[in-house]
């Protein structure tokens, strides 16, 4: 048992409808820390956070806080204990500051010490100018801000979101997730959030769990799941989009020499030779050139091939190049425009062997 762990779940495991619908080997929130699940849409992650909240007892395995049963203890406890925030935000046809302080009145606080606290929170929130106004009269934005509040203002020792900005339009979403950010670090509220949005994860995250079909496949810091995925669907969801086959040829010092289709190329990793591997790479870690325009640089591995699709995505361009084997870049638009790159054009493309992960195949 991680001693700094708040919450625990040891071999965890869901029935559904008779179903099983999540399994976890190994999972702990550390106190203090954000802890962001993600994974597809129908991957557990909200069964997960039920089972976090009490509400979904495990068909076996153990789930515990500060080393003690959740599910075997005081259930009232833990959940007053415990504050959950779902997309919707569910707030009661009351003003602002009545929401925020219903959770405080239910267990009997006195009117002064609510105060203080529906106020310092409504601040850290900005959401004070708003605390007369009521719930039905609030954007979205403001409406999970309340949300957020209500769910605070109680001191959890853990603090459960399900998804909270997902249905944000998107200028409410970014000065949210901002000042969210700033607020649970500063705070240090012990948080686990889950959603699909990988930049969620990236921008919130201490610390990043990974579903996919029912299992938890892969934890760590937001650079070891990204950058160092441990199988190739992990890969595949956290946005790996060029995986190459290929097959070691020689190790020496850390760095791997891999004979992939016409090309030696080379990055980090520990493989014997021989062995067949897939070499992963990000979208952001592969530069673009005009053919025959790769500048000598650290950037040892070049290629060259045929473009087949560029797919605007607001000031970045994707560009998908066929080099007997996919490979995907993400440049600016600014520089896919410089370049003039257009489908049906032959370029050139590197990379760093620091930006590979090797994978086993």
């Amino acid at each position: 048992m991680n001693p700094a762990a708040l919450l625990s779940f040891r071999d965890i495991s869901i029935v559904r409808g008779g179903k099983k619908v999540m399994e976890v080997d190994v999972l702990d929130i550390l106190r203090g820390e954000s802890m962001v699940v993600i994974g597809p849409n129908g991957a557990g992650k909200s069964t997960l956070l039920l089972a976090a909240a009490g509400l979904l007892p495990p068909k076996s395995g153990s789930l515990t806080k500060d080393g003690k049963e959740v599910y075997a203890g005081n259930m009232l406890a833990y959940r007053r204990q415990t504050a959950l925030v779902l997309q919707d935000p569910l707030l009661m046809d009351m003003t602002v500051y009545e929401n925020v302080s219903s959770g405080l009145r239910f267990r009997g606080v006195e009117k002064k010490v609510i105060d203080q606290k529906v106020n310092t929170w409504l601040e850290k929130l900005n959401i004070a100018h708003l605390k007369k106004r009521r719930a039905r009269s609030l954007s979205g934005g403001e409406a999970q801000r309340a949300s957020l509040a209500r769910a605070l203002v109680l001191d959890p020792d853990l603090l459960l979101l399900d998804e909270p900005f997902s249905a944000l339009d998107s200028p409410s979403r970014v000065r949210l997730l901002e000042d969210f950010r700033i607020l649970i670090h500063e705070n240090a509220i012990t948080t686990l959030l889950v959603t699909h949005d990988l930049n969620e994860a990236l921008q919130l995250g201490d610390r990043v769990a990974v579903l996919l079909d029912g299992k938890l496949r892969q934890a760590g810091t937001p650079p070891e799941v990204f950058n160092a995925p441990v199988d190739a669907d992990v890969a595949a969801f956290v946005g790996v989009d060029t995986v190459i086959p290929a097959t070691v040829t020689s190790l020496k010092d850390g760095i791997v020499s891999l004979k992939a289709g016409d090309y030696t190329l080379e990055s980090i990793g520990d493989a014997r030779a021989g062995s067949p591997v897939l070499l992963c790479l990000r979208p952001e870690d592969i530069t673009l050139w005009k053919d025959g325009e790769v500048p000598l640089s650290s950037a040892r591995n070049r290629m060259h091939g045929v473009v087949q699709r560029c797919s605007i995505l607001g000031a970045l361009v994707r560009v998908t190049i066929d080099c007997g084997f996919p490979v995907v870049a993400l440049i600016t638009r600014s520089s896919w425009i410089e370049m003039g790159i257009k489908e049906g054009q032959t370029v050139s493309a590197s990379f760093k062997a620091t930006a590979g992960h090797v994978l086993a195949r």
